[in-house]
């Protein structure tokens, strides 16, 4: 039988860059999930403070192996 696979949906920030945050995304999930395989990036945005960017947000999904 082959493996079995869940997703989970999360949202990191950042005030340095989106990058930062897809990190913080996938190392705060790192605390609760194991076996974690892979990310998609499926949103970027960012909020804006008088007139300048002030935080980077991405929405990532984190797949991971259901153990048996």
């Amino acid at each position: 039988m082959g493996s079995v696979y869940k997703k989970i949906e999360v949202v990191g920030t950042s005030t340095e860059s989106f990058d930062d945050a897809v990190r913080a995304a996938v190392a705060k999930a790192a605390e609760s999930v194991e076996a974690m395989s892979w990310f998609e990036v499926v949103e970027q945005r960012g909020r804006l403070q008088d007139g300048k960017v002030a935080e980077f947000q991405v929405t990532v999904k984190i797949g991971f192996k259901v153990l048996d």
